[in-house]
């Protein structure tokens, strides 16, 4: 089913939009408590992104096999996830380690899902190596036919890498050009290094020009042109099979992970509080619907950070399992 990019988004649309910000906005300052509280190694995540991850995660054709949407994440999607229906206590059963975490058993950091069902492939901590395998599952759906195509996402930084170059070479070759939506969220850093010295082109959307892919750079604090341009992008892609590549401008609100301190940032733009105070002056929701919305997730996860707590540590006779290789393998047997 196809949806019209231009169609305003409708009261109910953006109370939702606005309830999975707030939700995933609390999610990730939970799993930084839970770091800091010792209930975690590693946080990184997308606080600052959620403008732009809520509306992608909703307009994603979820499910299993080529006639979905392929999906190689990174590290910063927990907004996207929650938008798709994921509960948010899985993430912090991957924070914390636990047996119970269905996304790696409790294996891997927090923050790297890995969901069969919904086409989600495992998210690795090495940089922008999802952009390597991006084409390998557009190339399946290309074949397949239908209106399944694959969505990549990293960051500014990443496309410093040679996997970034590579998607955009093997994705727009013309003997066969790959549905592939490549996304790049920038928010100016990598790491402690700022962006602007870095990067010759003006935006790296512009990159796609020389390979021939449509390309575009948009304000990805504003949900409602968010939706717009990734419906639109998206629908691009089903349609012609062809590559498009979306570059968004966020912002980076607690610093880049635990590595940096994990602190709040004051002087980027927060996408919530700008969304909100569009939608108190368009008088869709009231102030106190907001505050009381998210005092009502700070104490669900609360209860859920307790419950998980006492959730039990994989077992070490486990270690070998969903791996590629055998046990007998590993050990050289």
């Amino acid at each position: 089913m196809s949806i019209d990019p231009n169609a305003p988004l409708t009261n109910e649309q953006l109370i939702k939009l606005h309830s999975l910000m707030v939700q995933g906005r609390v999610l990730e300052e939970r799993l930084i408590q839970m770091y800091k509280q010792g209930d975690g190694y590693f946080w990184i995540g997308g606080p600052g992104e959620e403008a732009f991850n809520v509306p992608l995660g909703m307009l994603i054709h979820k499910g299993q096999g080529p006639e979905f949407d392929y999906l190689h994440f990174h590290y910063r999607q927990s907004a996207t996830l929650l938008a798709m229906g994921a509960d948010p206590v899985d993430a912090l059963r991957q924070m914390k380690n636990t047996a119970t975490d269905p996304y790696s058993g409790g294996r891997n950091f927090g923050g790297h899902p890995s969901i069969r069902k919904w086409n989600i492939v495992p998210v690795a901590s090495t940089i922008e190596t999802q952009y390597t395998m991006a084409p390998g599952t557009a190339m399946a759906q290309k074949r397949h036919g239908g209106r399944g195509i694959t969505i990549v996402t990293g960051g500014d930084a990443g496309t410093a890498e040679g996997d970034f170059a590579t998607c955009l070479v093997w994705s727009s070759r013309p003997m066969e050009p790959l549905p592939v939506l490549m996304i790049v969220t920038n928010n100016k850093w990598g790491i402690s290094t700022a962006a602007a010295p870095q990067h010759g082109e003006k935006n790296v959307a512009d990159r796609g020009r020389a390979f021939g892919i449509e390309c575009k750079t948009i304000d990805g604090n504003d949900p409602e042109v968010a939706w717009r341009e990734i419906a639109s992008a998206m629908e691009y892609v089903r349609t012609t099979r062809r590559p498009f590549l979306l570059e968004s401008i966020v912002s980076r609100l607690y610093g880049h992970s635990s590595a940096s301190g994990a602190n709040p940032v004051t002087d980027e733009a927060d996408c919530l509080k700008g969304f909100e105070a569009r939608l108190e002056a368009r008088k869709i929701l009231t102030r106190e619907q907001m505050d009381s919305l998210r005092q009502k997730f700070t104490d669900e996860l609360q209860l859920a950070h307790r419950r998980v707590r006492e959730e039990p540590q994989p077992d070490g006779k486990t270690i070998y399992d969903h791996v590629f290789q055998t046990r007998d393998l590993v050990r050289g047997g």
